[in-house]
């Protein structure tokens, strides 16, 4: 696969969950063994995984998302978004490896915009 070809699946699969909250369309780019990696050492299978995009559909009901960045690398594909709600901002940096043209693992990293100064200077105890 090319990293163009790996860069379409990820936009393929995350086109329909954003514009229209389409969970199968996203469900049908991933391996049956697809694993989730949050910041906080917790993984989740597919299923698992896809329950909580269902179950967070409701809360993020007219969330705008927009896709600051779509990178490649082999079979890495980068996506840094920000995603909003009236009252709430955050940066979200997802990495998907992909096999067999699905998405086998991810990994996400999610920062409040509100926090990025602070978390800029996180190794200072004053901050």
């Amino acid at each position: 696969m090319t990293t163009t070809e790996n860069k379409s699946i990820v936009g393929r699969a995350l086109a329909g969950l954003v514009d229209s909250g389409d969970v199968d369309t996203l469900a049908s780019f991933l391996s049956e063994d697809f694993i989730h990696h949050r910041s906080d050492s917790t993984t989740s299978t597919r299923a698992q995984w896809l329950a909580a995009v269902r179950a967070a559909l409701g809360p993020t009901a007219g969330m705008r998302v927009d896709i600051l960045h779509l990178l490649a690398d082999g079979d890495h594909v980068v996506v840094h978004s920000r995603r909003r709600l009236p009252d709430v901002e955050i940066v979200v940096v997802d990495v998907l490896r992909i096999a067999d043209r699905l998405i086998a693992e991810a990994w996400e990293v999610i920062e409040p915009a509100a926090h990025a100064a602070a978390n800029g200077t996180w190794w200072d105890p004053a901050v």
